[in-house]
């Protein structure tokens, strides 16, 4: 098992307000989280660091090599609830917080097992010799048309409302999260990323980088600077675990 991020500010935006963490909870054992911050000036960054810190530390302090799927599922939940209630305290007691949250977008892979979980637009990706496949559902507004067959997928990705998300991490004091549950195989590989990069990178291009661009290091550099290449007006995160 290989991982690689990489995290990028874009051509427009004066900060970056995603996050992302790679934690190995045992030999066998690896959490990805990646974050994309919302709110004013600086409350985006502090909400995607909240976040995936209490995310990861929860899940450290929680986590068991014998646990099965079911029991995975259980403590990303967990964290995921005490990630939320940290940035929500912060966005209530604070004024310049007022309003702040982030998407997240985690997996936690154990053997051959991976758990994922998401809230908001932020992607998680399987790449295999069967193509790619977006594991999440975003929790967008342009998503939801596009269930009630308003816009197609093309469409949406220029509908000037394509940013407005549906759910998000510390916005409200409880919070929704999918889950998700794969068999691993070898030669697998993960991605988890923000809609800085799917917003101008399609599927069939992200595919081509990792599954046949050389060198799996420099693969979340090359679709970084893909984006940046279309003018990447949002920040850019990519990460990639390979099995």
């Amino acid at each position: 098992m290989q991982h690689w991020a990489l995290t990028d500010v874009g051509v427009v935006r004066a900060q970056n307000q995603d996050t992302y963490q790679i934690e190995e909870l045992d030999r066998n054992t690896v959490l990805c989280v990646v974050c994309d911050g919302m709110g004013g000036a600086n409350s985006g960054n502090v909400a995607s660091v909240i976040a995936a810190d209490v995310f990861t530390r929860e899940v450290k302090e929680t986590w068991s090599a014998k646990m099965d799927m079911q029991q995975m599922e259980l403590i990303l939940r967990s964290a995921l609830n005490m990630a939320n209630l940290a940035v929500y305290e912060q966005a209530t007691k604070f004024e310049e917080y007022r309003g702040m949250g982030t998407t997240i977008v985690a997996l936690l892979l154990h053997g051959k097992q991976a758990t994922l979980l998401n809230v908001g637009d932020s992607r998680g990706y399987l790449l295999d010799d069967a193509g790619i496949i977006q594991i999440t559902t975003d929790h967008s507004l342009v998503q939801m048309m596009i269930d009630r067959g308003e816009l197609t997928p093309e469409q949406a990705k220029v509908d000037p409302k394509k940013n407005v998300i549906t759910r998000a991490v510390g916005t409200d004091a409880h919070i929704q999260a999918d889950v998700f549950h794969r068999e691993v195989k070898k030669g697998s590989n993960f991605l988890l990323c923000t809609d800085g990069l799917t917003n101008l990178v399609d599927d069939q291009e992200i595919l081509f980088e990792v599954a046949y661009g050389e060198n799996k290091d420099q693969c979340c550099q090359r679709l970084i600077d893909l984006a940046k290449k279309r003018g990447a007006p949002d920040n850019v995160t990519c990460l990639l675990v390979t099995v």
